[in-house]
């Protein structure tokens, strides 16, 4: 009864908007109890569309009078075509196009229940594309045409952007448009409208002139047969004004195939509970093809299945609504995944302000680091300074010996020439050797200070090569401070090059300076017994050390006061051996 109800209301849905809105319920609601075969109430009727403001006659007003006065009443025993011509009736003369169409008005009315059949379940009613194309197909089929796919998927395609679907009104104008049906005259499209509203509407399972033996006189009488889904009827014409009988059909039902006998062909047989039918096809194919409608029929009475057209137009709503399911939980889908491709922005605008704020951190550290940097290339310019001043000095030193050194070859000679009695040659060439490690001393002194600046400089050098590598990121930003910093570095090494340089022609001249305090020791070993008994030998005056010196005719001596004692004491002994 559910099923019926939807149906009902599609029709009365197209009666009630077409009318005007003062009492048109009134007349419908007549209308309706007539058609439907249900007993007036005009106590309701009046108490429901009475002139106030409780009783508003609009479609929502309307429809709880409808549904418990005469729709819950309606029992099935009613002519459905009779019910949709009363509805048409109301609603065509207001919606029908105007223009000529190639359809008649008979026509029209049949498209219209057959839109009612193949609408969705919501208002306003439309024909979805796939119902339009199953509707399409079948009256192609119906005239023997060949289907023109391509030709419908374009206007699908016109369709879809502009519309979720077609009215009946618009359905009717298509069909009676001849766009789909060209090349046909109206006849034929006629024919198969009234083929496919047979089948869908009137569940016209199938039909046609075949022969069947009589009950009581076994005569053999030509009869219009209809096949429905639980019946087969029969009449003398297929104008169906003449009804002569009724087959009732159940699960218990069967068909067989009979031989040929008394002259008649293409043979079978109809069994039922009570009474049985032999029925004669015009031929073999015939004959097959009602065998195999009724035995479908009959598995489908089996079953407890609604006729095919029908479940098919079930599979196919079942089928819509589980692709808008899939297509809105697509949907859902895909909003689920805006919304977390826009937490997933934010995210990233939150790790771009972070990663700002430590591109200012960055910053702002470099800052400090190019500061440090200056300060270590201004206490690097101080160490330089520093050394310089060391080299200088050291040079002032190297000049004084030098010319210490000339006065003491002066000395030298002045004594060979004066004295030739030398007793402590020996001696000062001892005292000469001593000065001469003490030099040496002095030497490796100024060596190991150069050594520490040289391993200072070198740890500058790696303590800027580190900053360099810890800063290689910024490598590019501080190149050219780097290149200046190298220049200085390379500066500060030929800078101490060239006191190496310095350093090894101060070596030589010690070591010319040596060579000729050799050669003078050698000329002072043919004299130094000559003079070994003078008391009065004086030392080769050399560098002396810091520490309090005596003073001698010549000038500062060459020993200290202890040294003097101690020489003293050993001339002494040897003044007294010898005597």
């Amino acid at each position: 009864m559910v099923g019926l109800k939807e149906e009902l209301l599609k029709s009365i849905w197209h009666a009630f908007t077409a009318l005007d809105l003062d009492r048109s319920g009134k007349v419908l609601s007549h209308n309706l109890c007539t058609v439907l075969n249900v007993p007036h109430d005009p106590v309701a009727l009046e108490e429901h569309f009475r002139d106030d403001d409780e009783g508003p006659v609009s479609n929502q007003g309307y429809m709880p009078y409808l549904n418990k006065f005469i729709l819950e009443k309606v029992q099935g025993n009613f002519d459905k075509v009779e019910f949709n011509r009363m509805c048409w009736t109301l609603c065509a003369k207001k919606n029908l196009s105007k223009s000529p169409l190639l359809i008649s008005d008979e026509d029209a009315f049949k498209v219209w229940v057959i839109f009612n059949f193949l609408s969705e379940d919501k208002y306003p009613l439309i024909i979805v594309p796939e119902e339009i194309e199953y509707l399409l197909k079948k009256l192609t089929e119906a005239m023997g045409a060949g289907w023109q796919q391509e030709q419908f998927d374009h206007y699908k395609i016109a369709l879809n952007t502009s519309q979720e679907g077609l009215s009946a009104w618009e359905l009717i104008d298509l069909i009676g448009s001849g766009q789909f049906s060209k090349g046909m005259d109206r006849q034929t499209v006629s024919m198969a409208i009234n083929e496919v509203f047979n089948e869908l509407i009137l569940d016209v399972l199938k039909q046609g002139y075949m022969l069947k033996k009589g009950h009581k006189r076994k005569n053999w009488m030509e009869r219009w047969f209809v096949l429905k889904p639980n019946i087969i009827s029969y009449y003398v014409s297929e104008d169906l004004k003449d009804k002569k009988g009724d087959i009732i059909l159940d699960g218990n039902c069967c068909v067989e195939a009979l031989p040929d006998k008394d002259g008649k062909k293409c043979l079978f047989l109809i069994k039922c509970l009570d009474k049985s039918f032999e029925i004669s096809a015009s031929d073999k194919k015939k004959k097959q093809e009602w065998i195999q409608a009724i035995q479908t029929t009959v598995n489908l009475l089996r079953a407890g299945s609604p006729p095919p057209h029908k479940e098919a137009r079930q599979k196919r709503k079942e089928l819509r609504q589980k692709m808008l399911a899939e297509q809105e939980e697509l949907e859902r889908q895909m909003k689920e995944l805006q919304t977390a491709n826009e937490n997933k922005q934010k995210e990233l605008e939150t790790v771009r302000k972070q990663l700002e704020a430590a591109a200012a951190r960055a910053a702002e550290e470099e800052k400090k680091r190019l500061q440090t940097q200056v300060e270590l290339q201004d206490r690097f310019s101080l160490e330089l300074e520093r050394e310089k001043m060391v080299r200088q000095k050291m040079e002032e030193q190297v000049a004084q010996k030098s010319s210490e050194l000339e006065q003491y070859l002066q000395r030298v000679r002045e004594l060979e020439e004066m004295y030739k009695q030398l007793q402590e040659a020996l001696e000062d060439e001892k005292q000469a050797r001593q000065d001469e490690e003490t030099v040496r001393k002095l030497q490796a002194r100024l060596l190991e200070e150069e050594s520490a600046k040289r391993a200072e400089l070198e740890k500058w050098h790696l303590q800027q090569q580190q900053t360099i590598q810890m800063t290689e990121a910024e490598k590019q930003e501080l190149e050219n401070q780097r290149m200046i910093k190298e220049q200085a570095l390379q500066v500060a090494m030929q800078q101490l090059e060239q006191l190496e340089l310095e350093r090894k022609e101060a070596l030589e001249q010690y070591e010319e300076v040596k060579k000729k305090l050799e050669t003078a020791a050698n000329n002072t070993k043919s004299w130094k017994d000559k003079v070994a008994h003078h008391e009065g030998l004086i030392r080769l005056i050399e560098p002396g050390s810091k520490n309090p010196h005596l003073i001698t005719n010549w000038g500062p001596a060459a020993f200290t006061e202890a040294e003097l004692e101690q020489r003293q004491k050993s001339w002494k002994g040897k003044k007294a051996t010898s005597e």
